[in-house]
């Protein structure tokens, strides 16, 4: 495989960062996460905006435009013949001096990669299982705007509930709100109104939320953002997850109690892969 590294492909096992880098020692970075459709990103320009308002919002100057990104996009699917896979795109501040004040840092360290995407399987219902986790996401914090690196909080939940053997981990705030899960944001239904919680519960503003949360109201379905509590989400008519990769995920089982399934939820999966097909400019699914 190759990859891109400060504006270079490289072979992976050519790709090398300093161990003094300031993602690797603090986190102190951003990353964007992208199916690509027959070589082609959804959403690209949506995607580049958060980067870009993350990386300003921590101070990082980006060493290259969405422009010079998109080209080496290209360049990467080239090389490894990987049209269907998924695009990483990891920024940090560099290296700098050892503590925490990012004075003296940088340049920024770039790197982009390709993996393989998973198969988009909307009948594999083990993708849904969710469990809720014995840890919170901070209440209205700033960090909840940007994909930061900093993710030990994910990371241990998403643990968390594969020791249980579950899927997914369903993430509360400190006040006791339900937010997001560990890789997605969170949607449910309540009659012919799809929900999902408010970005100042502490929710991620995630690029496939913005798209169904825009299908829905092309197609005259109501949307409310409010505050939930997990009690109150428990008897919903359905939930679902959303996230780049695989797109829209019906959860089949909250703390091992089932949930109901809703047709609503089908025809926003299959509004949301004509959406792919029509600006990507293939009329197939998903290679």
């Amino acid at each position: 495989m190759k990859l891109v590294l400060n504006g270079r492909l490289v072979p992976e096992n050519e790709a090398v960062v300093s161990v003094f880098d300031r993602g690797f020692l603090y986190g102190d970075g951003l990353f964007e996460t992208l199916r690509l459709y027959h070589g082609k990103p959804f959403r690209w320009t949506r995607h580049m905006e958060r980067l870009q308002r993350g990386a300003g919002f921590l101070g990082i100057v980006l060493p290259l435009g969405p422009d010079e990104m998109l080209c080496l996009t290209e360049d990467v699917v080239r090389a490894n013949q990987m049209p269907g896979g998924v695009l990483r795109i990891a920024v940090s501040r560099g290296s700098g001096p050892r503590g925490y004040s990012p004075r003296g840092a940088g340049p920024p360290t770039l790197v982009m990669s390709l993996h393989s995407a998973p198969p988009l399987d909307p009948t594999n219902s083990r993708r849904g299982r969710l469990v809720s986790s014995s840890f919170h996401l901070p209440a209205g914090g700033k960090l909840a705007a940007i994909k930061s690196s900093s993710r030990l909080v994910q990371v241990l939940a998403r643990a968390e509930a594969e020791a249980q053997g579950a899927d997914e981990a369903l993430l509360l705030n400190t006040d006791g709100e339900v937010v997001e899960a560990t890789s997605s944001n969170l949607f449910w239904i309540e009659g012919d109104t799809v929900c999902t919680p408010p970005l100042e519960s502490g929710a991620l503003d995630g690029v496939t939320r913005d798209v169904v949360l825009e299908l829905c109201a092309a197609r005259g379905l109501p949307t409310q953002e409010r505050s939930i509590t997990l009690e109150e989400l428990h008897p919903a008519e359905a939930i679902f997850l959303t996230q780049s990769v695989l797109e829209i995920i019906p959860v089949v089982s909250l703390n091992e109690r089932p949930v109901w399934q809703s047709a609503l939820v089908d025809v926003i999966r299959e509004a949301y892969r004509d959406a792919v097909r029509r600006e990507t400019g293939s009329d197939e699914g998903p290679p």
